[in-house]
């Protein structure tokens, strides 16, 4: 394993009022690599997830304890527009904003500030062109976002992330609304966008695991049980329970 780790838990414990939804995760990401969460519905991984941009936050009576780094600094002391334009989030469904293709691409400079119209433009050539959808749209810069396919949603969804030049990506199970050669067309441009950025996916599709990530964590009820290479994980967990939930025993 690379020592380069860009984001890391130290004994993290999350509650939801009573319910305890991460029990002491100790847990690594390494740059410029593909790192996957699995396990059944419901066992944290979404939850660990957006611990790394502080989305846990925004709901009521969450407590958190232990400690979460990036870029081994204390996500406490990094204020959240910085850490959110540092750590950027893609949902299970797409969401573009209701406005045109243009505005939802420069949305995310206009709040950090960046009004220079030329350098955005050049901005949202460059981010659509990174996730392969210039070609398709560049005509389309002025129609409204929500006439899109849903994988050209996803795709603008992520473009919209890398205006502001982010370093890590958290993708939160974003293949689950679209079909399998959608689906092949996104694990394609995670697998380009790795050599620039670093990508922390939760996913329920173990295929997409195995094909993508350099790493997986399997995760049950709160729990991370097992965390290695993909190839290892997929081949010789060392936890009985890893080797039934990916042989379909159970979960």
């Amino acid at each position: 394993m690379h020592n380069n780790f860009v984001l890391s838990t130290e004994k993290l414990n999350l509650h939801y009022g009573v319910f305890h939804a991460l029990k002491g995760v100790d847990f690594n990401v390494y740059q410029n690599a593909i790192t996957a969460l699995i396990g059944p519905s419901g066992c944290g991984k979404s939850t660990l997830l957006r611990c790394f941009n502080r989305m846990n936050d925004l709901m009521d009576d969450v407590k958190i304890t232990g400690k979460i780094f990036v870029n081994k600094q204390d996500i406490d002391e990094i204020d959240i527009i910085d850490l959110r334009k540092k750590v950027g989030m893609v949902f299970q469904r797409p969401n573009p904003f209701p406005f045109s293709v243009y505005e939802n691409m420069v949305y995310g400079l206009k709040i950090h500030g960046m009004n220079n119209k030329r350098k955005n433009l050049e901005t949202v050539e460059k981010c659509l062109i990174a996730v392969g959808l210039w070609k398709e749209i560049k005509d389309r810069l002025n129609t409204s976002a929500l006439e899109l396919s849903e994988e050209m949603k996803q795709r603008l969804c992520i473009a919209r992330l890398l205006t502001v030049e982010p370093e890590i990506i958290l993708l939160d199970e974003p293949c689950s609304a679209l079909d399998p050669i959608a689906t092949m067309r996104i694990e394609e441009l995670m697998l380009e966008l790795k050599k620039d950025y670093t990508i922390l996916i939760v996913t329920h599709n173990m295929q997409q695991a195995a094909r993508v990530s350099d790493y997986t964590g399997f995760m049950l009820l709160g729990e991370l049980i097992e965390f290695d290479e993909t190839s290892k994980i997929f081949t010789s967990p060392r936890d009985e329970r890893t080797e039934g939930y990916i042989t379909g025993r159970f979960g």
